[in-house]
């Protein structure tokens, strides 16, 4: 095995795969990369044995052939050469130099045979749409997965295929994210899956909001995700999510309508009072203006008053202003809209102008 690139060329796909190798692993191989050279390009494969991710590049003077190399001594030394490089690499049995300008790198390898790949995933649904549109959906919700919950299933994101739509939806049991996407399909029967979390973290990492267009393929155990230059693999969470539809709230009809920013802004303010544990505050509303109050357990206060669009009087709930916060910043609208109930229910956050985009937050006892 040989080829010769630029170093630019191969730093793209290397720091796209390098991104899913752990750097402890059960398997001394699952710390490698698998390098295959083969009619002028070369493939890239990183795995965690959860998580795959394959990228290609097109290089020059190659020999055809496999190995895998440390995944992350080859990515810091091609990122460590200076910009313009061109690097020769060159197998010799079972090891391989790296060669660029007066710099040499000898690395050790193990057999290609001994790398795990995901084979072809048996494919259910088929899904073509917008770069921009699936990083928006992932941007919008997966900061409310949960983080080592004994609930595993809620470790991750739901992607719920639908007759024209598809949902994005993520939750941890005290705040709900979902944005959905209209999608030209006729699904023959609702389809839902869950991406674990790394899986969706690296897809976050990987998307750009640009022009192009990304091909989701539905599996029974997998989801594959293809762009032009890679092609993302993860294995699915085997578990039912629960019945998120059931947690937004209804008959949720006191609103309040304010600027977007100007509430973001006023609970920053308060929250530097707030109990550091807790991170409560409380909304008092009241006709047309919204006061925020926040203590802590040295006594001291913070209040904020923000001007709102509402009718709404004497109603006091109080909220972990974190989640509040992450469900403004998934926002996109100038003005939000918060509907509630009373003070013992669940509040529904979404943009004023369209509910594509909706959060729910549980209330705290202040």
């Amino acid at each position: 095995m040989k080829f010769s690139i630029q170093r630019e060329a191969l730093l793209r796909p290397l720091t796209q795969v390098v991104g899913v190798v752990e750097r402890r692993q059960t398997l001394p191989v699952l710390a490698n990369v698998l390098v295959v050279v083969e009619d002028g390009s070369v493939g890239l494969t990183g795995s965690d044995l959860e998580v795959e991710m394959f990228a290609r590049c097109a290089a020059e003077e190659t020999g055809n052939g496999e190995i895998t190399l440390p995944a992350r001594k080859l990515f810091d030394i091609v990122r460590a050469l200076p910009d313009g490089s061109r690097i020769d690499v060159v197998q010799s049995a079972d090891r391989v130099t790296l060669r660029a300008g007066k710099s040499k790198f000898t690395l050790s390898t193990l057999p290609a045979s001994e790398f795990p790949t995901v084979d072809d995933i048996d494919v259910v649904e088929r899904v073509t749409l917008s770069e921009a549109t699936l990083k928006e959906l992932i941007d919008r919700t997966g900061f409310a997965m949960a983080h080592q919950d004994v609930r595993y299933y809620l470790n991750g994101l739901l992607f719920d295929l639908r007759e024209g739509a598809l949902r994005c939806v993520a939750t941890d049991g005290h705040r709900l994210a979902l944005c959905e996407t209209p999608i030209d399909l006729s699904v023959k029967a609702r389809k839902q899956i869950i991406i674990p979390r790394k899986g969706v973290l690296e897809l976050q990492r990987l998307l750009d909001s640009g022009e192009g267009t990304v091909e989701i393929e539905f599996g029974k155990n997998h989801v594959r995700v293809r762009r032009n230059d890679f092609v993302f693999t993860s294995k699915l969470i085997d578990g039912r999510f629960p019945d998120y539809e059931a947690v937004i709230p209804i008959g949720a009809d006191k609103t309040v309508v304010l600027s977007r920013d100007e509430l973001k802004a006023a609970l920053t303010r308060a929250a530097i009072l707030s109990n550091e544990k807790y991170r409560g505050v409380k909304l008092d509303v009241s006709v047309n203006r919204l006061l925020i109050v926040a203590h802590n357990p040295e006594q001291e206060e913070a209040t904020e008053e923000v001007e709102a669009d509402t009718v709404v009087d004497g109603l006091s709930v109080g909220f972990n202003v974190n989640y509040v916060m992450d469900a403004l910043s998934a926002l996109r609208g100038l003005q939000v809209m918060l509907c509630l109930r009373d003070s013992n229910s669940s509040c529904l956050i979404r943009d004023a102008e369209n509910d594509r985009s909706r959060h729910v937050i549980m209330p705290l006892r202040l």
